[in-house]
């Protein structure tokens, strides 16, 4: 009789055990799939769920919050030849847990290579100013491309909506199980000598633009001076301004008009301004 008491205690204890190593709980964004004897049988949601053992097993853990591929930096040559790298994130969802458990072998590496095939095809036909300028358009392009690659439905995925008669929704036929939601480029990473021959273009068209606009302001003001019709008097005083300004600077050499005539009224002018002034001042 203790024998009997002794062996149902250690079954009960047994089962005990086994329920407890059976029973998960789903912790919320996050759902478990499920198969049972190797095939797909279902998807636990949030909450409790007890798995039948030795029959049921956990294929995968999936997480249904946004997730972030963050990789190496991409070698990628330019339509002029130029090699740089390009860093970028990409931001997906999981939709569909059976299609990210079966529809890829590895959906972090396809995305992944996917992206870089992407991106090496749009800006293999962009120059590198284009690049560097453009990083918006480049975002959109991608993130097109990769929603069309991850929306199209092909006859394997449609036969696999029918497994165990899951139905899905309209928005959920992607054959991976996964939503692109946006790429967004980190850094555009180019070659030293590139960007040191970037910086003299930037440093001569700087200077080009400052003659060019000394040039149109000089001809505005000759523009404007014969508009204005100035007299004699004007023209006198405005050179002996120079003058003066001439002989107080540090200049050795100082220009004076090669005509006496022109000369004369300089120095008719200056006295005129003394005698106003006084013997005092």
């Amino acid at each position: 009789m203790t024998g009997i008491v002794v062996v149902i205690l250690c079954l009960l204890v047994a089962a005990a055990v086994l329920a407890a190593a059976n029973f998960h709980i789903v912790p919320q964004s996050e759902v478990y799939v499920i198969e049972r004897l190797g095939r797909f049988q279902t998807v636990w949601e949030t909450g409790p769920h007890i798995k039948i053992p030795f029959v049921e097993r956990i294929a995968k853990w999936v997480p249904l919050r946004e997730q972030i591929g963050d990789y190496k930096p991409w070698a990628v040559i330019t339509k002029d030849n130029v090699p740089i790298e390009i860093d970028a994130v990409v931001f997906y969802q999981i939709t569909n847990p059976m299609l990210y458990t079966y529809g890829v072998e590895d959906p972090e590496e396809a995305i992944e290579t996917l992206t870089s095939t992407t991106l090496r095809n749009i800006v293999g036909g962009m120059t590198l100013d284009e690049t560097l300028t453009s990083r918006g358009k480049i975002n959109a392009k991608i993130g097109t491309v990769l929603k069309d690659a991850t929306t199209s439905l092909d006859v394997r995925n449609a036969r696999m909506r029918r497994i165990e008669g899951m139905e899905l929704s309209e928005d959920e036929t992607d054959p991976w199980g996964i939503r692109i939601d946006r790429v967004e480029i980190q850094k555009i990473l180019v070659p030293p000598e590139i960007q040191e021959t970037m910086k003299k273009e930037m440093t001569a068209e700087r200077e080009k633009r400052a003659t060019l606009l000394l040039a149109e302001a000089r001809a505005e003001a000759i523009k404007l001076l014969k508009e204005a019709a100035p007299d004699g008097e004007y023209l006198k005083l405005q050179a002996m301004e120079t003058f003066e300004k001439a002989a107080d600077g540090k200049a050795t050499k100082i220009f004076i008009p090669s005509d006496m005539q022109g000369l004369a009224g300089l120095a008719g002018l200056a006295q005129g301004i003394n005698k106003a002034a006084g013997p005092g001042e």
